[in-house]
């Protein structure tokens, strides 16, 4: 994992996404295989959402009981075809990632955000927590050995806030539309179906 915005390969990523939480489980193999490091992008899906003009699949399809019964088909498949076994739905879905999402641009400023990431990752789709609530927050945060005083008071600041929103922007400029979302140099790969991809266009480089 890396938080240099400047690498070539980039993944987009919310708390908030199971799917995204899947590919940062398999995103370590591709590392290992590739040598190349990813650069971790916190953004904020319901923003990204606002700014594409885009939904949640749970919302855009709710009319479309197949489509949904079959992306359900298609996530068991990857979390049985990768040995996700820790993965469970999040009861409380969906919930408000502000927060924690924020704190994700705080902890890469106080140097811990591979920890918070793997944290926040965990409670959400491994211990299905409410995960918008301060004092679970706190809770998650104080159990991993993070400072989560320290934590959630730097992600009130003014220009944590202001990075993620930056963040979200860019995602939406350079054709971002929902997480997890890949770039390879200039190249976007979105979903977690497009892994093999993302892994050959890195080779190819």
């Amino acid at each position: 994992m890396n938080t240099n915005h400047d690498a070539s390969v980039q993944f987009l990523f919310d708390f908030g996404s199971p799917n995204a939480y899947l590919c940062h489980k398999v995103i370590p193999s591709i590392e290992t295989r590739t040598g190349v490091r990813f650069a971790y992008v916190p953004i904020l899906l319901g923003g990204l959402f606002k700014l594409a003009n885009n939904r949640s699949p749970v919302e855009a399809f709710a009319g479309i009981p197949n489509k949904l019964a079959y992306d359900r088909l298609e996530m068991q498949r990857f979390v049985n075809g990768h040995g996700l076994a820790s993965f469970m739905r999040n009861p409380h879905f969906p919930v408000n990632t502000l927060q924690i999402m924020r704190g994700a641009v705080a902890a890469q400023q106080l140097d811990c955000f591979e920890r918070y990431v793997d944290a926040m990752f965990s409670a959400m789709w491994e211990r299905g927590l409410k995960m918008d609530d301060p004092a679970t927050i706190a809770a998650v945060l104080a159990e991993d050995g993070l400072d989560a005083e320290r934590l959630m008071s730097a992600a009130q600041e003014p220009a944590v806030k202001a990075e993620l929103m930056a963040n979200t922007q860019a995602a939406h400029d350079r054709g971002a539309f929902g997480s997890p979302t890949f770039f390879v140099g200039d190249q976007m790969f979105f979903g977690k179906d497009r892994l093999r991809e993302v892994e050959e266009e890195i080779g190819s480089h």
